[in-house]
Formats: structure tokens, C-alpha cells, sequence
């Protein structure tokens, strides 16, 4: 349950968000935003329960702040959108503080668009992104651990007992950057006025980055994400 301390467990924050956008010409913008959210009440695992009689959630603060910029340029064949944004996010759990598992620094999305073509029936489609590495907590060592499943009658001298690990602090550690090309190449065509072919090929990680999915522990392996995936689609609509 949650601890009993506070009057109740909805979740609170504060926020405080601003911007600005201003038309360089036209075909061209920029925008920039700034905020800062103020998390004074949000529940959470108990880490730190070592028995049933321990509350099972703890309420905790967070700060999230970061700024954003936008840019954007389109004319009548083409689009380009490109934003960046950097970002600092932390929770504070009594008198630890700690980043949580989704606090990116720095993330850049490049996204473009471009028809071209009799009637513009044909249209290229790419998308970069570029991110910080995810916080996680690293491995200090292993042990044997009994989990002395007989109770008073497990015989530890001869029993064997399974694989424990010692964490270290609270995801101190960083994850390798990620990055990923993703292409795409559609045309459509019109059969009638009221039926729409459409042919698309695409290919997600196009210049086949390792980026981390996750490390296991246990067999000090590293496993990583989509390789280079070619992929294809027919759709028609009527």
C-alpha cells in the first residue's frame, strides 16, 4: 500500500512551459520551447521492500526540465523537419537521487519528405534519429544466494543455492549512444477516379547500426536491435 503519510495518492506536478516561434520566410520557420515540470507527488515500486510488512509503493518528487528546437522548411515537393532537444529528468526518493530509466540528454530527429514525378505519383520518405544513452544500473558482482525454500529445515551446508547479483547504485551508468536510418520509397497509382494503388518499399536501419536492446547479466551478453530490415507493402484503396 502506499505510505500512509500522505492524504492521498493522486499524482501531482507543476508545469511550466514556454515558447516562441518566429517565420524566417515563407517556406521556413523556427521554434523554440523551454519548460520545467515540477513532479511533487508520484507513486512507485518500493525498491527497497525487504519483507511483506514493508509498504509495497513509496511516493517520490521528480524534476523534468529541457528546451526544444524546431526547425521546418516545405515548398510544394518539399518537406524537412529537424528538432533538437536536450533534456534533464531526476527523482528523489527520500534522500537519494537517482535518474529514472527513460532520461535522455540529447535526441535529434531529422525527418524528410519528397514527391516527385508524373503527378507526383512517386514519394521518398527518410528519417535520422540520433539519441543519448538511457540510464541503467551496473553490476557490482555475483554470490550465492539460498533462498532457504525448506524454511528452518533447509540444510545450507549441502544445499545449492542460485546465481544473486549485486547492483551497484541506482542507474549510474549510460547506455552507448543510438542512431538509425530509416528509408522509404512509395508510388501510387490511380486505376479510376475512386481506386488507389499504392506500392511501398522501405528498409529500417539502412546502414545497419548496433544499437543496444539490452545487456544480460547472467551471460555477460550484449543484444541488440532490428538489423538492416528490407520490408515491402501493396495496398489498394477503393
Amino acid at each position: 500500500m502506499v505510505l500512509i503519510l500522505y492524504k492521498n495518492q493522486i499524482q501531482k506536478a507543476r508545469h511550466i512551459i514556454l515558447g516562441a516561434e518566429y517565420d524566417i520566410n515563407l517556406k521556413m520557420d523556427f521554434q523554440i520551447e523551454g519548460y520545467i515540470k515540477d513532479f511533487n507527488q508520484i507513486t512507485n515500486i518500493n525498491r527497497s521492500m525487504t519483507s511483506n510488512y514493508d509498504n509495497e509503493f513509496i511516493v517520490e518528487r521528480g524534476l523534468a526540465k529541457g528546451v526544444d528546437f524546431l526547425m521546418k522548411y516545405k515548398n510544394k515537393k518539399l518537406y524537412i523537419w529537424t528538432v533538437y532537444s536536450l533534456g534533464f529528468i531526476k527523482r528523489y526518493e527520500g534522500g537519494n537521487e537517482y535518474f529514472p530509466h527513460f532520461d535522455r540528454r540529447h535526441n535529434i530527429n531529422l525527418v524528410s519528405s519528397y514527391t516527385f514525378g508524373k503527378k507526383d505519383s512517386w514519394k521518398a520518405d527518410a528519417r535520422w534519429n540520433l539519441g543519448s544513452g538511457f540510464p541503467f544500473t551496473q553490476t557490482q558482482g555475483f554470490y550465492e544466494n539460498l533462498p532457504f525454500s525448506e524454511g528452518i529445515n533447509t540444510d545450507y551446508t549441502s544445499g545449492n543455492g542460485e546465481l544473486g547479483v549485486v547492483y551497484a547504485d541506482l542507474n549510474q551508468g549510460r547506455l552507448p549512444y543510438y542512431h538509425r536510418l530509416d528509408l522509404s520509397l512509395s508510388k501510387t497509382i490511380e486505376i479510376s477516379r475512386n481506386t488507389i494503388l499504392e506500392i511501398t518499399a522501405s528498409m529500417t536501419n539502412a546502414y545497419n547500426r548496433e544499437n543496444i536492446f539490452y545487456f544480460n547479466r547472467i551471460k555477460h551478453e550484449r543484444v541488440n536491435q532490428l538489423p538492416l530490415l528490407p520490408s515491402g507493402g501493396i495496398s489498394l484503396k477503393f
